[in-house]
């Protein structure tokens, strides 16, 4: 081995993640759909390990959350009451020469490198006309001042557009637990503190989405509401910090690419007390960006819900023999975008040599056994009838014991089909050959060093079991 480097580029991702069957671009017979990918075979599985992973975690170990799958269409009084419809808005700028439009935000934090989360229109407008900036499409500067753009993605119940009820597609899955807390509480017997769990599809007219699947119109959440007594909100809100670190590390996102960056208060939403950000160090340009969040919402939402619906919310606490509406602490985090660094965390080059002694660069995927869409591969070292028959014997059961997925692939050189599973993330490859037949044994490779041993096949699913956890 000649040398090793990190090279995980986004256009690196973009290619291998629609070579190898992670994302495709979504529509793209018809010449694509903007902003909008579909996951392939490879990332359905890789999606479905995070969701899984993450709700037995957070849901189905933990005997203080329980779950929730709600509806996307809710009432529009709901969006009302949480003040969506008056603040979900980002600023807007459009250039006046070739039309295109921006975040006026990010626009400023990209290119004159200064924090203006949370800035109003009329101070993002002020610093562009300072500085002023071109249009970063076809360079004119001819910016126009900033102005508030809702986000949610409207339609409308009914046959008749004219007549019918106008809703919203949810720009988040949080509210459906608010209104439902009622329900949750009289049904499942919960005591304070509980979280109620969800993950689930959002909608986002976003004005510049991109930087592939980091930001869509259309994405998925994994998203924790836990209400607890209003003097324990500071409390909850540090255990919530540490159980999310503790997740980065069990899915294995590498600790030096992670930072946790609070919200000064001119960044703070309306609802939220306290907020930070856990960022991820994404390749350049982008640089240092939200990965997911953790808010302190204090009782707004409860408070703003009772009001509206004229439902009473409190919660009777019988130890204490008070009622008072609950605070909460929330934890968010992006499916997608999980997905997304766990792809950039995993992205290796190395320069080898092949066989034949020349220069090589092979390509590695080291995601962590947990969520690597394939658990192991068994690999017959040929073609042939002999080592095939052994070989679906060992793969059958490793799939009828293991419940988790396992490939298997007796096409072409074995050299390049140890490469195929590098690129895709495989951790193991198990190599049925001539000698398997006499010492029944097969050889287990790993992904990571190349190395190899040999191995017992009564052995193989207990030893694989362990090790994918």
């Amino acid at each position: 081995m000649i040398a090793k480097q990190r090279a995980g580029t986004m256009d690196k991702i973009v290619a291998l993640s629609k070579r190898r069957g992670f994302v495709y671009p979504g529509s793209e017979i018809y010449g694509g759909l903007a902003n909008t990918w579909d996951y392939g075979p490879l990332g359905a599985e890789l999606k479905r390990n995070v969701k899984n992973l993450w709700w037995r975690t957070f849901v189905q170990k933990r005997r203080d959350v329980v779950g929730l799958d709600a509806s996307i269409l809710m009432h529009p009084r709901v969006w009302e009451a949480s003040g969506h419809v008056v603040n979900f808005n980002d600023p807007l700028v459009d250039c006046r020469t070739c039309k295109s439009r921006f975040r006026a935000d990010h626009l400023i934090e990209e290119r004159l490198h200064r924090q203006a989360e949370g800035a109003s229109p009329d101070e993002l407008s002020a610093i562009l006309r300072e500085a002023n900036l071109p249009c970063p499409n076809c360079g004119n500067r001819t910016l126009t001042d900033a102005r508030q753009f809702n986000m949610m993605f409207a339609t409308t119940i009914g046959p008749i557009s004219e007549t019918g009820t106008r809703v919203y597609l949810r720009p988040e899955t949080a509210q459906a637990m608010f209104v439902q807390y009622k329900n949750v509480v009289a049904t499942s017997r919960v005591k304070l503190p509980f979280g109620i769990g969800q993950i689930g599809k959002a909608f986002r007219n976003e004005i510049t989405p991109g930087n592939f699947i980091f930001r869509q119109l259309e994405f998925e959440q994994m998203e924790i509401e836990y209400f607890v007594k209003p003097e324990d909100g500071a409390t909850a809100f540090d255990d919530w910090l540490s159980a999310m670190r503790g997740w980065l590390r069990l899915i294995g996102v590498r600790e030096d690419h992670i930072r946790v960056r609070e919200h000064a208060g001119e960044e703070l939403s309306h609802y939220s007390s306290r907020t930070v950000d856990f960022e991820y160090e994404f390749p350049e340009p982008m640089g240092w960006k939200e990965l997911y969040g953790l808010a302190n919402r204090t009782d707004f939402d409860l408070r703003q819900h009772q009001e509206v619906s004229g439902e009473d919310l409190t919660y009777f606490d019988q130890a204490e023999n008070r009622r008072y509406l609950p605070h909460v602490v929330e934890p968010t985090f992006g499916v997608d975008r999980t997905c997304l660094v766990l792809l950039l965390d995993a992205y290796d080059e190395e320069e080898t040599l092949d066989v034949n002694g020349k220069p090589d660069t092979r390509v590695v995927l080291r995601l962590h056994p947990r969520v690597a869409p394939y658990k192991a591969a068994v690999l017959p070292l040929m073609k042939k009838p002999e080592l095939a028959e052994t070989a679906r014997r060992l793969f059958s059961r490793l799939d009828e014991e293991l419940g988790a997925l396992v490939d298997y692939d007796e096409t072409g050189n074995i050299g390049k089909r140890y490469r195929r599973q590098d690129e895709i993330g495989t951790p193991f490859c198990f190599t049925v050959d001539f000698d398997s037949l006499q010492d029944h044994a097969v050889t287990v490779r790993d992904r990571d060093d190349m190395s190899q041993q040999r191995l017992a096949l009564a052995d193989v699913p207990d030893w694989l079991r362990e090790r994918i956890g």
